[in-house]
């Protein structure tokens, strides 16, 4: 099987093909479009991430699809992002998905960005598997699930108002470090 994959989440533009079977995937190629523009505010604004992965969408799936070596017609699906997120980032990557997809008659995989999240650690470790308890600090999001099963999840604990990933660029600018922020205060913890 082989899949093209769309991440917009937050300020990143992604797009990867992965090909295989869940206990054997290859990584046949990773595009990342960062935003940098988001450095000159010390933290993400939405609507320009919006703006920029309208702009970086295209580009990112093209050269995803180029550097793997495989056209539209390869493809036996499309996983995109659907939740959590910025609203309209999300909706760059659904949309485009979407229409891509019709366009080539693949079908499109809605993925739980947090979701995502865990099955991503398979990419690396294939011995990673449940029952585990997961601890998910992303950007805006974070969360603590006793996963048993892949696909069964118990939320243990989560953020209301704001993210562990958040925080740590919220004190960075505090600090006059710069974004995104994580490094920068590991760095000076060390």
């Amino acid at each position: 099987m082989r899949v093209l994959g769309i991440e917009t989440s937050c300020d990143e533009t992604s797009a990867a093909v992965v090909s295989g079977t869940p206990t054997a995937m290859v990584i046949e190629s990773l595009v990342i479009l960062s935003q940098d523009v988001h450095r000159l505010f010390g933290g993400v604004v939405p609507e320009i991430a919006s703006r920029q992965h309208l702009t970086g969408i295209v580009p990112a799936v093209d050269a995803a699809l180029h550097d793997a070596g495989v056209s539209p017609g390869d493809l036996d699906a499309i996983a995109v992002t659907y939740a959590p997120g910025l609203v309209g980032a999300l909706l760059v990557g659904t949309s485009y998905a979407k229409a891509f997809a019709y366009a080539h008659d693949v079908p499109v995989v809605p993925v739980h960005h947090l979701e995502g999240h865990l099955f991503a650690t398979l990419l690396e470790h294939e011995q990673a598997a449940p029952p585990f308890t997961a601890l998910l600090v992303s950007g805006g999001h974070t969360l603590l699930l006793d996963v048993p099963a892949w696909g069964r999840y118990t939320l243990l604990g989560q953020t209301r108002d704001d993210a562990a990933g958040e925080a740590f660029d919220k004190v960075a600018k505090l600090l006059g470090l710069p974004y995104p922020g994580g490094r920068p205060i590991e760095q000076l913890a060390a």
